[in-house]
């Protein structure tokens, strides 16, 4: 509370998974503007129904709201900070790996990305026409800039499974520079298709890093890297 007044960190719809597409048809405008208007969605049922069902609810949602982190793992496998967090817009995974990618940079680490120095290239801002706002002139600063104006990202939330096999098998395939792009780093966690336990895994080229951790709200997954190829990174996920 400020001076008295309620403050509202985050507001969150709880929404049946399995009667998400009903729900819209018949209660129209009520129900897509708390869908609309929701920092979280929480899916209810998510257990009940198949992976392609569910699938199929997410991208519905998706159509209304862009930015809302939607919860499809089972509540009873979570614990309750997960969802706290997730309310309160923690760091994204996206956001924390930049964040690792520009530190590996500004401490001179030897990153096999090619990009050293003043061959930095400024992706985010200049691929988009925008200006980068950053001060720079010519090639004077550019080893300053930002990671994510180096490079590119590619994430997706997704509720589908996978088995460490695929998983291992996915990011071999990301050595493939001709077909996914310059691939610096990937990183994601992912529902298990094989047991209760996620699959938390880590990449960068040459080196691949799988294990098994708790659930989280829903299967995250990012790539950051050059040049990526953003259709073929999501056919190779299969999402």
């Amino acid at each position: 509370r400020v001076e008295g007044e309620l403050q509202i960190n985050s507001t969150a719809a709880v929404v049946d998974a399995s009667k998400c597409k009903m729900y819209m048809k018949n209660f129209g405008e009520f129900f897509l503007n708390q869908i609309e208007h929701a920092g979280t969605i929480i899916l209810s049922r998510t257990d009940s129904i198949s992976e392609d069902k569910l699938a199929k609810a997410v991208e519905l949602i998706r159509e209304h709201n862009q930015e809302a982190t939607i919860i499809t793992t089972p509540w009873e496998e979570l614990e309750g900070q997960a969802i706290l967090t997730t309310m309160e817009k923690k760091a994204s995974l996206e956001k924390e790996l930049l964040e690792e990618v520009e530190h590996h940079h500004e401490h001179g680490e030897n990153c096999d990305c090619g990009h050293h120095g003043h061959e930095h290239e400024h992706h985010h801002h200049h691929e988009h026409g925008e200006g980068c706002g950053c001060g720079c002139h010519d090639h004077e600063h550019h080893h300053n800039h930002h990671a994510d104006e180096v490079f590119t990202s590619w994430g997706k939330e997704t509720p589908r499974t996978y088995s460490a096999a695929e998983i291992k098998e996915i990011l071999e395939k990301l050595e493939e520079e001709h077909t996914y792009g310059m691939v610096l780093r990937a990183k994601g966690m992912v529902q298990n298709k094989e047991n209760s336990q996620w699959i938390y895994f880590d990449y960068v080229p040459g080196e691949v890093s799988i294990r098994e951790g708790k659930a989280d709200v829903t299967g995250k997954l990012c790539v950051i890297g050059s040049g990526l190829n953003e259709a073929g990174l999501q056919e190779l996920f299969g999402i």
